[in-house]
C-alpha cells in the first residue's frame, strides 16, 4: 500500500517495487484515502510519505499513527524529506516499535538500501534513519535551540500574555513583524495548524519547560 501525493514519485514506486516482485494493491494520494485502502485492502505492508493534501504538513503521519493504534502488527514505512517530529514520537511507540521505518528520501543513495529496509519493516524491524535520530535527540535537549534571540524575546512576551500588538509596542517593531516572528517560532518548535490544539499555548509551554 504506497500512500504518496507526486504523481511522479507514486508512480515510480509503484514501478519499482512491481519490478522486485512487490504487489502494490493501492497507490494513493492523500491521507483519507491511505486510511480507506488500508481498511479495504489489509495490505501487508503502508509506506507513505508525511505531507500530503490538503495542508501539506503532516497528514500522512498522523494516518500513520491512526492506523498504527488501530492495529500495531500492521507494518509501516515513513518515506519523506521531511523530519516531522511532531507525530515521530507516537509513531515509534506504537506496536511496541516493531515494524516501522521512517526513511529520508535525499538520503537513500541505492534502490538496495531502499528495498532492504522495506523488507525489514515487513518482518517486524525497525529502521529509522540517523539523521532522523539525531534531530529528535537535539529538540529533545533543548526545544528552543532553533530560535534567534528575537524570536526567544518574542516568545517570553508571547509566555506574558502579550498580544501581538502590545508584542509590537515593547520591541517597537510593527505588528506584521511581530506576526512574521511567531509564524516562525511555531515552525521551529514544529507546531502546525492542527483543529486539537492551540499553537500559541503550546509554544509558550516549551519556552517554560526549556
Amino acid at each position: 500500500m504506497l500512500a504518496e501525493d507526486s504523481v511522479l514519485l507514486r508512480e515510480g514506486l509503484t514501478g519499482l517495487l512491481a519490478r522486485f516482485g512487490h504487489e502494490v494493491v493501492a497507490a494513493v494520494s492523500d491521507a483519507d484515502a491511505l486510511e480507506s485502502a488500508v481498511a479495504a485492502h489489509r495490505p501487508d505492508l503502508v509506506v507513505t510519505d508525511v505531507r500530503m493534501p490538503p495542508t501539506f504538513t503532516d497528514e500522512g503521519l498522523r494516518a500513520a499513527v491512526a492506523l498504527r493504534r488501530r492495529a500495531p502488527e500492521l507494518p509501516v514505512l515513513v518515506l519523506s524529506q521531511y523530519v516531522q517530529r511532531s507525530y515521530v514520537t507516537e509513531l515509534l511507540e506504537t506496536g511496541d516499535g516493531t515494524g516501522i521505518g521512517y526513511l529520508l528520501k535525499d538520503r537513500v543513495g541505492r534502490v538496495e538500501e531502499f528495498l532492504t529496509a522495506l523488507h525489514q519493516v515487513a518482518d517486524g524491524g525497525t529502521v529509522v534513519d540517523p539523521e532522523v535520530v539525531r534531530q529528535l535527540l537535539r529538540h529533545r535537549r533543548d526545544p528552543l535551540e532553533r530560535l534567534t534571540p528575537r524570536e526567544r524575546e518574542v516568545l517570553a512576551l508571547v509566555a506574558e500574555g502579550r498580544s501581538n500588538a502590545a508584542i509590537a509596542r515593547a520591541l517597537v517593531v510593527s505588528e506584521a513583524a511581530v506576526g512574521k516572528h511567531i509564524g516562525n517560532i511555531l515552525t521551529k518548535l514544529d507546531l502546525p495548524p492542527a483543529e486539537e490544539t492551540h499553537r500559541r499555548v503550546l509554544a509558550v509551554l516549551a519556552f517554560l519547560q526549556s
